[in-house]
């Protein structure tokens, strides 16, 4: 056994005293407990003076025979390990200590999605500034993207699926950095049947997607679901999915349609919408096919919109919202520091005086915001509910953020008066119950631009006193909205009556070879029906034509406008009509590949999604004609229209010159 190490492992457990060592590692603080394994910030020294903070992933005692749960977690660790990319965190060690199996992993310093929220709520900051938001959701696609396409030594994809992404299993770092961590619960095709079977809900409900909800098998796409509601919520400042329990929320997944983002955030970029619904499609054919193929839109609307997007701006954002935080930090560690080197130094010369020690960590405590603690002390056990699953969340292990949760000062009992007057404050506030019921009834609801569970008629109690905005809507139906003024102890009604109908595109000038898109669904030339009320992109395809997209403004129910489908003719040949014909028939899918001769390089995009640099890797594309364009350094652009049978690959080649 070695030194320093506890003889009896019976004594792992809540009531140790720490820091302690644990094999050729430190434990310094105790960062979360869950009903499986318990996660700690940890110290890794070595020779000449190396040291690094990490995290430990210990299983708990009582799991320790747990055979089925030890195999989870090696199967965690093997996962993880086959990642190493800048975007996911780091493991860095997996093994056992007096029979204890454990993960050591990167020690990320920041705070993950819903802290950074919930400290926004508490520095009065309203909107998550777009510029990030869009930095936070690149970086996941960039991580699940490596994840996703990963292979093994033979070239054999992986398949891994995260089936849990969601705002606490992402991590912003104090350098800017964005890490998806929990590899806990994914998915990879190196597990046996009985390890993926369906019918199992893995993952935060109101983060799955339609097929996780309705518990079958899951793909790569599954995750990409995920990313579209984040975005909507971080874009939005709103949450998309939230029943009054996990079945309403299940059904707002399965069973109702949508809102749009500009439904719920006035003047809402109709191009940053268009991505977003995408990737929120409950068809898996229709989503985006791939985690890099919505980054490449993503970046496509940052250099269109030539918005600030960076590391270093994010990272002075989350400085300025967790200043006082970071300060008591650093004391923290300091301090915790201060313990391991006399752990160490006790260590090197045979010596164990738990006295000493054990006096120095009742007096070493940490003066933080709100008042101190102790760092010995251990924080009750968290409880675990059943889509925790099998063990606390990789989420929580490697976040610095998650270190404060734990290290953070208890209030002051004058803090803690004030706290509990503003309980009592807020519990004894008016309150107003809202009737709201609709012609035809089973419309949707909003509730300042909340999506509810409930539909027409529907009842509303122990709502705030005040003006709330009303919004109805259905398919079919013209959407409506109106200011509701709720009063206190009276039941206030509202009866909204929905016209039927849509508003109607005609479009002319259009080639023969057109075809069109809705809001990225297949749409019927030359008269297109769309839902009144509500903005909408329309696009035209053409072979041998630049890419046209018109912007449409909100219509009211009944209106009919006509639009110019003329579109620009580009150099290269059109393909015949019949060729046209029988590939569109033909249905299915091929590829596309973009290349850039003449010793230049270009952005390339088909039919306005951005692929990326050439040359490109090959792109799924619905098999017919497509435009594609390539603009080079200087700005100029170039395009052409390709023709795409089911099952081939076309390759498109431009001419760059340096």
């Amino acid at each position: 056994m070695s030194a320093g190490s506890e003889s009896d492992a019976s004594k792992l457990g809540a009531e140790e005293a720490l820091p302690r060592r644990f094999g050729k590692y430190t434990l310094l603080r105790r960062m979360a407990t869950g009903g499986m394994a318990e996660i700690f910030l940890a110290l890794q020294r070595s020779v000449a003076g190396f040291e690094k903070l990490i995290v430990i992933k210990r299983i708990l005692p009582a799991m320790n025979q747990d055979r089925g749960f030890i195999d989870m977690l090696l199967h965690e660790a093997r996962v993880a390990a086959t990642l190493s990319h800048p975007n996911i965190v780091q493991t860095i060690d997996v093994g056992q200590v007096d029979g204890t199996y454990f993960i050591a992993l990167e020690h990320v310093h920041g705070e993950d999605l819903r802290s950074i929220v919930r400290q926004m709520k508490k520095k009065a900051v309203t909107e998550f500034p777009l510029e990030h938001a869009l930095a936070v959701i690149l970086g996941m696609c960039a991580g699940l993207s490596y994840a996703h396409e990963r292979r093994d030594l033979d070239g054999t994809p992986l398949n891994i699926v995260h089936r849990d992404v969601s705002p606490q299993n992402v991590i912003v770092g104090f350098a800017g950095d964005v890490k998806v961590v929990d590899f806990g619960v994914a998915k990879s095709g190196t597990q046996s049947a009985e390890e993926t079977k369906s019918g199992q809900l893995k993952g935060k409900i109101p983060y799955m997607s339609p097929e996780q909800a309705r518990g079958e098998e899951v793909d790569h796409r599954s995750d990409i679901f995920a990313l579209g509601v984040m975005l909507f919520e971080l874009t939005t400042g709103r949450r998309l999915f939230k029943g009054a329990n996990d079945l309403e929320t299940l059904k707002l997944i399965v069973d109702r349609d949508y809102p749009r983002p500009s439904w719920v955030a006035g003047g809402y970029p109709l191009a940053l919408e268009s991505i977003v619904m995408r990737a929120l499609e409950k068809d898996v054919q229709k989503r985006y096919q791939s985690a890099r193929e919505m980054q490449a839109d993503l970046e496509a609307f940052v250099r269109d919109e030539k918005l600030p997007v960076s590391s270093i701006a994010l990272a002075e954002f989350m400085k300025l919202l967790f200043e006082e935080k970071l300060a008591a930090q650093k004391e923290a560690l300091m301090q915790g520091r201060q313990l391991a080197d006399i752990i160490a130094t006790e260590i090197q010369h045979g010596e164990r005086t738990e006295t000493g020690i054990d006096a120095l960590r009742q007096s070493n405590t940490v003066t933080g915001a709100s008042g101190a603690v102790a760092l010995g002390s251990t924080p009750p056990p968290r409880a675990s509910g059943k889509l925790a699953l099998i063990a606390v969340p990789l989420g929580l292990l490697a976040v610095g953020g998650a270190l404060f949760l734990a290290l953070r000062s208890k209030p002051e009992p004058a803090a803690a008066t004030a706290s509990q007057a503003a309980v009592e404050a807020s519990a004894t506030k008016a309150k107003a119950t809202l009737v709201v019921e609709s012609d035809p009834s089973g419309a949707h609801i909003w509730l300042n631009g909340e999506m509810r569970a409930e539909v027409t008629p529907a009842k509303f109690e122990d709502l705030p006193v005040g003006t709330i905005d009303v919004k109805v809507g259905q398919d079919g139906y013209e959407s409506l909205l109106d200011k509701v003024t709720l009063s206190e102890r009276e039941v206030t009604k509202r009866n909204f009556t929905l016209k039927k109908g849509v508003v109607t595109y005609e479009l002319s000038g259009y080639p023969a070879n057109a075809t069109a898109q809705l809001d990225n669904k297949p749409a019927k030339l030359p008269k297109i029906e769309a839902a009144p009320g509500e903005p909408h992109v329309l696009s035209l395809v053409a072979s041998g034509y630049e890419l046209k997209v018109l912007k449409l403004a909100t219509a009211p129910v009944g209106e009919s406008m006509k639009l110019d489908g003329t579109m620009k003719k580009t150099s290269a040949a059109e393909p015949n009509a019949a060729t046209t014909a029988a590939t569109t028939a033909a249905g299915g899918t091929g590829k596309i590949i973009v290349i850039a001769g003449g010793g230049g390089w270009c952005n390339a995009s088909v039919d306005g999604r951005s692929l990326g640099p050439t040359p490109t890797g090959a792109v799924d594309v619905s098999a017919g004609p497509h435009s594609v364009s390539c603009t080079d350094a200087n700005g100029a652009r170039q395009s052409q229209g390709a023709s795409v049978k089911a099952g081939d690959t076309t390759r498109v080649r431009f001419t760059i010159a340096n």
